[in-house]
This record gives C-alpha cells, sequence and structure tokens, in this order.
C-alpha cells in the first residue's frame, strides 16, 4: 500500500430543505388553513479515526466530499427528512487543520473519535410558522440555510511507543525487519526508506510498536536530502532508538548531526528518553569495536549499546531497554479518554 501523510480535502455540508407551502384540504372544511411542513436539515460532514488505516493515500484520489441536502417540507405538516452525512474515514493519529495548515481543528487519536467539521444548514420554516390572527392564509415559506464550505488540511502522526532515528544507512530498517514481521525495503544505498514504517516488536511476552522513518542528514531542517517532515511521525513516541552505523569514521560526529536535526526540528524530540546503539558491529573486530564505542560514547554522555541485527547481537537486549521506557511511561500516563462525539463550538 501507498504512503501518503498529507492531504488537501474540499468539504461542504448540505443545504438545508425548503419549507413547504401547503394548505389542508379536507371534505366538508373549507377553510383547513396551512399546514406547510419545514424543511430537513442538511447533512453533517464528519471525521472519524477508524482501525486497520495507517495512510491517507485514498483522499490522493478523492479531495471533494459533499453532504446531501436535506428533503423539502411537505404538507400535513410533514418535516422533510434530514439530508445523508458524509464521514472521512482516517487512521489514528490523523490531524485535521484549517486552510492555512497551522490552524488545529482536531487531534484524532484514539480509534473511535468523530469531530463535526462542517453543520449542515437548517431546513426553511413551513408557511404554518407564519399564520397569524390577520393572516390566516399565509403564502410564504422559507427557503433551506446554505451548508458550510471549507477546505482542510489532514496531516498524519504515526502512533508508535518506540521511534528509530538515524542517519542513512544506519540500520534501521534492517533492525525493524528482525525484531518485527514488517518488511521494510532493505539496500546498500543511502534513502532506501523513503516513507515511515511500523512494526510491533515482542520480547518476555509484551509488546510495542516501533516506527522506521527516513534517515537524517546534516541540513535536513533545511530540506537538504529528504528533509525532516517525517519526524512527526516520531513525535508521539515514548522513546527514541538512535542507532549510529559502525561503518561511520567517526560515530560521534554522526551521533551529533542527527541531534543538531532533532534539536532544530523542536516538538520536544530531544527531551525524549534516547537510546543510543552503535549497530552493524558485526563488519568490526574487537580493537574496532572498542575505538568506535569510545567515539560514541564522548558525544553522546553514556556507553553506547552494542548492536546487530543481522547476526542477532545485542538486539534482545535493546529490545528489553526499550520495553522498559515503554512500560514505565505506560504506567505513568493515563490512558486516552476516548471522544466519540466531539464537535465544533
Amino acid at each position: 500500500m501507498k504512503f501518503l501523510d498529507q492531504a488537501k480535502v474540499y468539504i461542504r455540508s448540505g443545504d438545508g430543505g425548503a419549507g413547504s407551502m401547503s394548505f389542508r384540504r379536507e371534505k366538508f372544511i373549507e377553510f383547513g388553513g396551512p399546514d406547510g411542513g419545514d424543511g430537513g436539515r442538511g447533512g453533517d460532514v464528519w471525521v472519524e479515526a477508524v482501525d486497520g488505516l495507517n495512510t491517507l493515500i485514498d483522499y490522493r484520489y478523492q479531495q471533494h466530499f459533499k453532504a446531501k441536502t436535506g428533503m423539502h417540507g411537505m404538507g400535513r405538516n410533514m418535516t422533510g427528512a434530514k439530508g445523508a452525512d458524509v464521514t472521512l474515514k482516517v487512521p489514528a493519529g490523523t490531524q485535521v487543520f484549517a486552510e492555512d495548515n497551522e490552524t488545529l481543528i482536531c487531534d484524532l487519536t484514539v480509534v473511535g473519535q468523530r469531530f463535526l467539521l462542517a453543520k449542515g444548514g437548517n431546513g426553511g420554516f413551513g408557511n404554518q410558522h407564519f399564520k397569524t390572527s390577520t393572516n390566516q392564509a399565509p403564502r410564504r415559506a422559507n427557503p433551506g440555510q446554505p451548508g458550510e464550505e471549507l477546505s482542510i488540511w489532514l496531516r498524519l502522526k504515526l502512533i508508535a511507543d518506540a521511534g528509530l532515528v538515524g542517519m542513512p544507512n544506519a540500520g534501521k530498517s534492517t533492525f525493524l525487519a528482525a525484531v518485527t514481521a514488517a518488511k521494510p525495503k532493505i539496500a546498500d544505498y543511502p534513502f532506501t526508506t523513503l516513507h515511515p514504517g511500523l512494526g510491533v516488536a515482542r520480547i518476555d511476552g509484551r509488546e510495542f510498536v516501533l516506527a522506521d522513518i527516513p534517515g537524517l542528514i546534516e541540513g535536513a531542517h533545511e530540506g537538504v536530502g529528504i528533509g525532516d517532515r517525517f519526524l512527526g511521525h516520531v513525535e508521539r513516541t515514548r522513546v527514541l532508538l538512535h542507532l549510529i552505523s559502525a561503518q561511520e569514521e567517526n560515530p560521534g560526529k554522526a551521533y551529533k548531526t542527527v541531534r543538531a536535526e532533532l534539536e532544530a526540528y523542536g516538538h520536544g524530540l530531544t527531551d525524549k528518553v534516547e537510546i543510543v546503539a552503535l549497530s552493524q558491529v558485526d563488519i568490526l573486530d574487537a580493537e574496532a569495536r572498542k575505538k568506535k564505542a569510545a567515539s560514541l560514547k564522548r558525544a553522546a554522555g553514556r556507553a553506547p549499546m552494542l548492536l546487530s541485527a543481522v547476526t542477532g547481537e545485542g538486539v534482545e537486549a535493546v529490545l528489553r531497554a526499550l520495553m522498559a521506557v515503554v512500560a514505565e511511561s505506560r504506567d505513568a500516563v493515563p490512558a486516552p479518554v476516548e471522544t466519540r462525539w466531539q464537535q465544533n463550538p
């Protein structure tokens, strides 16, 4: 499935139905009086987080959504039916922004959350509402009110417990493939990973969701390489696993480069718990391991874990370290309250 994490959509709620101009007509009743019913309300436009989606790709092919108009009122004081609603189905973790792509409208983090984006127009009054002591047979009915229309941005931020960060070819996708059932593309050239990926890692009978994003290089926050737009997908994580390849001539410098990009991006990424690991250590002899681990320790301020996703060395230790942080944060932070019916003021 193709991945798309941002889309612009035009929405319009339904117009209200027109009120009816009708008079009661029955045998032996000469002046039945007005009995025109009101028009039905127009359909609403909702957005809802649903299970089973992890991309906004559907909104690449359809960008216009319009709810139905309310039915017109009828005689015998019958109100028209409400117009059919339209619901935009999105993955959990989707944020909705106004047309300026900066003003946040809602943030759907739990499956089942709904938000009213555009309310349908009210139906018009039938002529029964206009009867007065001096006008017993009003020939007047109101049209329905128009619906609301607006353009919105949908922006997906994947929901994961732990995130993988590092430079291109740091072994992030190899690690993801080794510890989860995910099948990311793996090759020996930079930027093999072009889109974020998710997988479920299990250790000691417990599990957590792991997110992999494309690699960062110096200047990514200014658009160099793939840029830093995918960092949004690790904003919601509880812990970051920072992988530095053993192939780097200067692991300490590589570590500082990525940390600088995280700092430039902001949004609290540098405040998250970080586990540092020297990956692909299977290519090093004992002396080289010691030298590169020391370089990384000087830069990070703590000894890195040693890891090889190919041979399995250090994999379980890293997973346990990640699981410990995830479990602790799960206990400390209450589960989000599901809000099924949330709407604009």
